[in-house]
């Protein structure tokens, strides 16, 4: 047999894939129709925003007012201690033993002798029993007494005092610092 002599079956071919037409390409000639924004949307975004930057100015006017009036009330207050230290410096001096002695001897006080002592039940009187004579035997403004330099600027006895003299006297306070410490001028 020969090969010819066999019939050949037909060969099949794969199936071509479908094929799309062809998309042309044009140019544009017009833009297209946009929408329409919404003018509610944009006034509501710029009032927004409008309402943040007030608020934002607000606070810091606020706190910039706060920061004023907390400077003021601290420079007040350091006054305040100034002349509170300033009193009761005043008053420590005052009511030292060594005032309360010169303003007794200023009134005329004197230092008894001994001391006497009265029984309530039956007003019997013990001790020595007489009243202090007229002078001292102690003198706090004499030579031997030591000076108290809290005492140097405020009078014995306010009471003798003419009445032209304030009640309270004024002391000056320290000058404010308002211009930061002072230093040395440098080259």
């Amino acid at each position: 047999m020969s090969v010819n002599a066999v019939a050949r079956e037909p060969r099949v071919l794969p199936a071509a894939p479908p094929r799309e037409p062809r998309r042309r390409l044009e140019p544009v000639t017009g833009t297209p129709a946009r929408r329409k924004p919404k003018l509610a949307y944009a006034l509501m975004a710029v009032a927004g925003a409008m309402a943040i930057g007030a608020a934002q100015i607000g606070l810091s006017l606020a706190i910039t007012q706060d920061s004023f009036v907390l400077a003021g009330l601290s420079s007040q207050q350091h006054e305040l201690d100034l002349r509170t230290d300033a009193l009761q410096e005043d008053l420590t001096g005052l009511s030292s033993p060594q005032s309360l002695a010169s303003s007794a001897a200023d009134l005329g006080m004197v230092v008894a002798g001994s001391p006497s002592y009265i029984r309530l039940s039956d007003g019997a009187i013990f001790g020595a029993g007489s009243g202090a004579s007229g002078a001292s035997t102690v003198d706090p403004n004499g030579a031997g007494a030591v000076s108290n330099a809290l005492l140097n600027d405020v009078p014995v006895n306010a009471s003798t005092e003419d009445d032209a003299t304030p009640e309270h006297p004024t002391q000056e306070l320290p000058p404010a610092i308002t211009d930061g410490l002072p230093s040395p001028s440098t080259r």
